[in-house]
C-alpha cells in the first residue's frame, strides 16, 4: 500500500504536457501575453517541460518540479496586473478544449486559486487597503 496522497482529480501526466503544450502554443501568439514570455523564454520545449512539472506536483503530488514560481514571475519584472485575466481565460480556454469538463473544472480552480495567490505576491504587494499604490 503506497502512503503517496491522491491525485487532486483524475488526468495523467500526457493529458498535463498535451494542455501546457497546446496552452503555450496560444501564449505565443497571444497579443498581450506573447511578448511577456517572449522576453524571458528562450526554450519552450524545456519551459513546457518544467511548467508540465510545476503542474504534475500541483496536481498528481510527483516530486517534479523545485522551483519558485512566486521569485521568478517577481524577478520577471514586467508583470503587470492586468495580465492575470487573459492568462487565465486563456488557460481555462484551453482547459476546456483539451479535457473532459470535470478534468478541466478540477484544474481551473486549483490555477485560479495560485493566479490568485501570484498577483497578491507579484503586484498587489506593493497596494494599501481598496487598491492604493504605496508609494514609499
Amino acid at each position: 500500500m503506497s502512503n503517496a496522497p491522491l491525485a487532486r482529480f483524475d488526468i495523467t501526466p500526457e493529458e498535463i504536457a498535451r494542455v501546457v503544450a497546446r496552452f503555450y502554443a496560444g501564449v505565443r501568439v497571444h497579443p498581450v501575453l506573447g511578448p511577456v514570455f517572449a522576453a524571458h523564454v528562450t526554450d519552450w520545449p524545456a519551459h513546457e517541460d518544467k511548467i508540465a512539472g510545476f503542474w504534475r506536483n500541483a496536481i498528481l503530488h510527483e516530486r517534479s518540479y523545485d522551483g519558485n514560481p512566486m521569485q521568478k514571475h517577481v524577478q520577471a519584472g514586467n508583470v503587470r496586473p492586468g495580465m492575470f485575466e487573459p492568462w487565465l481565460k486563456l488557460f481555462d480556454a484551453t482547459l476546456a478544449a483539451e479535457l473532459s469538463p470535470e478534468q478541466a473544472a478540477g484544474w481551473s480552480a486549483l490555477a485560479h486559486r495560485i493566479g490568485r495567490s501570484l498577483r497578491a505576491g507579484v503586484v498587489e504587494k506593493d497596494l494599501l487597503p481598496g487598491g492604493i499604490p504605496n508609494l514609499r
